[in-house]
């Protein structure tokens, strides 16, 4: 296929973007797992150093395509989609990252449905986002190409159910939380979450566009 011909030898972008994917399903398992086990402080401790090696290694992969970049004159695709596409990814790792900081500094006490929700819904988007970059090397088969365009419909549409979780937590937080700081916290975490899976709708965006220029 003429992707291909075009890779280049000693940047393989490609197989970059899958390592990287690879990595944001890890932070997002991690971040999980830490959910899960919230009230254990051990493995609350463990599961968000888990989540940090994998952002610290998410961020290095993106250095590395972004350096690729530079070095490489023949691309796969475009140049901006590339810049663009690897540094949305590793938006997603990033906010994992600071969903998981953020109840440490805020000392959240207890998880909530709607974090556990918001939490799954975030993980099952990542995971569809591995799916969907996972299949960009051979978008030049069309059978290739409308499964990745089928992964990214499903991405928008667990997107549009975290909107949901979204909004009713909100109405529920400020409707029967009378701790105000409860409040704060609870809000700035229902936010981050929410924001993962806008974050993995805005990278199926950059593949769908990928697919139909490319296809």
């Amino acid at each position: 296929m003429l992707f291909g011909k075009l890779m280049p030898r000693d940047g393989n972008f490609f197989e970059m973007f899958n390592q990287h994917a690879d990595r944001i399903v890890e932070a997002a398992r991690a971040f999980s797992q830490l959910v899960a086990h919230y009230s254990d402080l051990n493995l609350r401790d463990q599961y968000n150093r888990d989540v940090d090696a994998a952002e610290q290694a998410a961020d290095r992969i993106t250095r590395e395509v972004n350096q690729s970049l530079h070095k490489t004159f023949i691309t796969p695709i475009d140049r901006e989609q590339i810049h663009s596409l690897i540094n949305t990814m590793d938006d997603v790792a990033d906010l994992i990252q600071d969903s998981a900081e953020t109840m440490a500094l805020y000392d959240v006490r207890h998880m909530t449905e709607e974090i556990i929700r918001l939490t799954e819904l975030s993980v099952k988007c990542c995971e569809r986002v591995k799916d969907a970059v996972y299949l960009l090397d051979n978008i030049g088969d069309a059978k290739t190409a409308e499964a990745a365009l089928k992964t990214c419909e499903e991405i928008d549409r667990l997107e549009s159910d975290a909107d949901r979780v979204m909004r009713t937590a909100m109405s529920k937080l400020f409707r029967e939380e009378p701790d105000v700081r409860e409040v704060i916290k609870l809000k700035a975490i229902y936010e981050l979450l929410e924001t993962v899976t806008d974050k993995c709708e805005d990278v199926a965006n950059q593949i769908e566009g990928i697919v139909l220029e490319n296809a």
